[in-house]
């Protein structure tokens, strides 16, 4: 081990300020998960914190918003798997079958442009477009199709819809982009052999396009389930309203607003380490599944 260190001693040196960052910025937080098990006021020492063992894990199990919260957070995080995990998919095959080069360029710049518009930009538009007195309900009214303002952003009923399509328009265009550099990767002379053997464009996309970036697929459907509780938290704040609450109340807002806002942290960093060792869970069981079935797997 000692021989191999020496060898690569060179990207060791070269890695020593990466390695530091990490420490520092992703492990050194990891002390504060203590306070999740005291009664930690702001301004004391964490170390001398009451101990107060799983009393504030129960006390979210049971809160009478948890079952709620839950299933918030995971129909909105399942709406954007079902939705927005394919969408990115269909859209690189979509790209890679147009011929025209400029074309193309465009169709992806504009497609990949709202991942860089901040949520309170996208909010805005939203509440411009959406709104009782936004722009499609105006449309609507003159053509005669609705008498009445449909309450797209002020019914409960609706929210998951909105925010699902919010989250599809910001990010589908962004995500593509891995899977263009995957389909890139794949050997043109695969392609060539398809059409000596009468393949079209859809079963070249069947045979070749998909089997050549499986593994790239299953990886991202791994990083997707871990993250089924991550059902946003920007979006919640700027667009929900308390019309919504009960429909757009996930984990994060609600550590939010019970544990940041009301100063209990020790509530908070309890919720956020229930949600945080439900995706350590789901990620290696997704892990599991996926190396049994697919023969790939993150580790």
């Amino acid at each position: 081990m000692l021989r191999t260190l020496y060898k690569e001693r060179q990207l060791w040196i070269i890695s020593v300020p990466i390695i530091v960052w990490v420490l520092i910025f992703w492990y050194y937080p990891m002390y504060g998960l203590y306070i999740a098990f005291t009664k930690y006021f702001p301004g004391q020492d964490i170390l001398s914190s009451p101990w107060v063992g799983l009393d504030n894990f129960i006390l979210f199990f049971r809160s009478p918003d948890f079952w709620n919260i839950i299933r918030n957070t995971l129909a909105i995080s399942g709406l954007n798997i079902l939705f927005g995990f394919p969408a990115p998919i269909i859209l690189a095959l979509l790209l890679t079958e147009l011929t025209g080069s400029r074309f193309k360029k465009v169709v992806q710049t504009v497609s990949y442009l709202p991942y860089f518009i901040s949520w309170v930009v996208l909010a805005s538009i939203l509440f411009n477009l959406l709104g009782n007195d936004g722009i499609v309900n105006q449309i609507l009214k003159s053509i005669g199709a609705v008498e009445d303002s449909i309450p797209f952003l002020s019914s409960g009923k609706n929210f998951w819809w909105v925010i699902t399509g919010a989250n599809l328009w910001k990010n589908v265009g962004w995500n593509t982009i891995i899977y263009l550099s995957a389909i890139a990767g794949i050997d043109p002379e695969l392609y060539d052999a398809g059409k000596a053997d009468g393949l079209g464009r859809f079963r070249a996309i069947w045979y070749i396009t998909l089997p050549g970036i499986r593994t790239t697929l299953v990886l991202l459907m791994i990083l997707s389930i871990s993250g089924i509780l991550n059902a946003g938290f920007e979006q919640q704040l700027l667009i929900g309203n308390p019309q919504t609450i009960e429909y757009h109340e996930v984990v994060d807002t609600y550590a939010y607003r019970f544990g940041i806002q009301l100063g209990n942290y020790s509530y908070a960093t309890a919720v956020g380490f229930f949600k945080s060792t439900i995706g350590l869970v789901l990620i290696f069981a997704a892990n599991r599944v996926s190396k049994k079935i697919f023969d790939v797997s993150i580790f």
